[in-house]
């Protein structure tokens, strides 16, 4: 085993604090990486403090991994040591199922491991996330970050990046589109960016009048602030396609009421229930769906898109003893727009 230097939550009460963590020694087809930078999630925050149940403790989070290669099994040829890989959001799953033969492994029908506060395949063994200075993957869940692009602002691609990619790439926006992203902060800002590089027409929609000069700066050409007298009205059937980042409650059959016949809204964020009326779908043949992250084959074309249009995410870099207080600030949107931990300053064994 390798003793491994961590932060973790031993109750869903603690703050997060040193912690000394095991991984596994890499197997054939393992490759261990030294992470030099971990994004910071919100859904850490709910898994940490237990918000969505079934938190399991000690818990070490991060998804948000790039880092280099240091070792790698003895049947592997696809990495040597050297390279640059990030690790997002899980780390193994069946390779068996229908989902994960076609790529998709996000949503294996036996379930996919996730890179912290779940198992491995064994069912036994807790994963470990990325506040922490080595990984263990398996080859075929690493993917390799293109060169040239700066890694601390690479991290969030991992799961911001993949999760606005996704349905955006899935349910065909192109050149030309009318998009409205609902949110700005760590999700919407890279859906404003990567809609922007494909060619859409992109409008954010925030509550916050606040926000109207980090949108445009950040690729918007128009802002919407529902907060204003008849937002919902004026613009009514005007776009193609929304991209609903948000995860407190609101009111879907308003943001349909947006969309053009035959338009899309896809849900990224997870909010309380919400009643939806048939009647906002059926009487323009709307379509409203879900989507998760990405499988490992998207997340490559994801950051090879990235890298060929210089789409990075907007970061501040934070050692991981400010892990703390990054956490209450994420709470009072008082970061612009993810949080990145340099792993430098924990000791590495």
């Amino acid at each position: 085993m390798i003793t491994t230097a961590a932060y973790a939550a031993l109750s869903a009460r603690s703050q997060l604090a040193p912690y000394t963590i095991q991984r596994r020694n890499p197997g054939p087809h393992d490759v261990l990486i030294d992470i030099l930078y971990c994004g910071v999630c919100h859904s850490d925050i709910h898994q940490v403090r237990n918000e969505w149940g079934g938190s399991i403790y000690p818990m070490v989070p991060g998804h948000e991994i790039v880092g280099t290669v240091v070792h790698t099994g003895t049947d592997i040829s696809k990495w040597k040591n050297g390279d640059i890989v990030g690790v997002g959001y899980f780390i193994d799953s069946c390779h068996e199922c229908a989902a994960c033969t076609e790529g998709e492994e996000q949503y294996c029908e036996a379930g996919m491991n996730t890179t912290f506060n779940g198992f491995e395949r064994d069912g036994k063994t807790p994963t470990y996330g990325g506040y922490s200075t080595r990984i263990t993957v398996n080859e075929d869940y690493v993917v390799r970050i293109p060169e040239g692009l700066p890694l601390e602002r690479v991290a969030p691609l991992m799961c911001a990046g993949i999760t606005t990619y996704s349905p955006l790439r899935h349910f065909g926006v192109k050149s030309g589109d009318s998009v409205a992203v609902v949110g700005l902060g760590g999700l919407g800002h890279m859906g404003v960016k990567i809609a922007r590089a494909m060619g859409a027409t992109v409008t954010v929609i925030s509550h916050s009048t606040g926000k109207r000069i980090d949108a445009l700066a950040l690729g918007a050409t128009d802002f919407i602030a529902t907060s204003e007298k008849g937002a919902f009205e004026i613009h009514a059937k005007r776009f193609d396609f929304i991209l609903d980042t948000v995860s407190a409650q609101h009111d879907y059959n308003a943001y349909l009421n947006l969309l053009r016949h035959d338009g899309t809204m896809v849900l990224v964020g997870i909010p309380d229930p919400v009643l939806l009326s048939a009647g906002s779908l059926v009487m323009r043949r709307l379509k409203l769906a879900g989507s998760l992250i990405g499988g490992i084959r998207e997340t490559q074309e994801m950051l090879d898109f990235c890298a060929e249009h210089g789409v990075v995410s907007d970061v501040e870099v934070i050692p991981i003893e400010k892990i703390n207080e990054a956490y209450e600030r994420i709470l009072k949107s008082d970061v612009h727009y993810r949080f990145v931990i340099d792993m430098a300053s924990l000791k590495r064994d």
